[in-house]
């Protein structure tokens, strides 16, 4: 693993990160991990690919809509 070392942190900055890594109960080290996975790691939203799949799975639920009725007798199916 490799080592880095970050100098002239504010200290507001530090209580910060102090205080969040005791909400997590985590050491500040895993804390620092922990943001930069979270803030680097993640990949990019393709926007319009997403969207896509959103309205595909809404046409889909739209094909399975139900009355009451319906749902009240697929819920009593089986029961004595």
């Amino acid at each position: 693993m490799n080592t880095i070392t970050v100098k002239n942190i504010p200290d507001e900055l530090y209580a910060q990160l102090k205080q969040s890594a005791a909400r997590h109960r985590r050491s500040i080290n895993s804390e620092i991990i922990f943001w930069l996975e979270r803030t680097i790691g993640t990949p990019p939203v393709d926007v319009d690919t997403t969207l896509t799949k959103a309205r595909y799975l809404r046409e889909q639920a739209n094909l399975y809509i139900r009355t009451d009725d319906e749902l009240n007798t697929i819920i009593n199916e089986g029961r004595p």
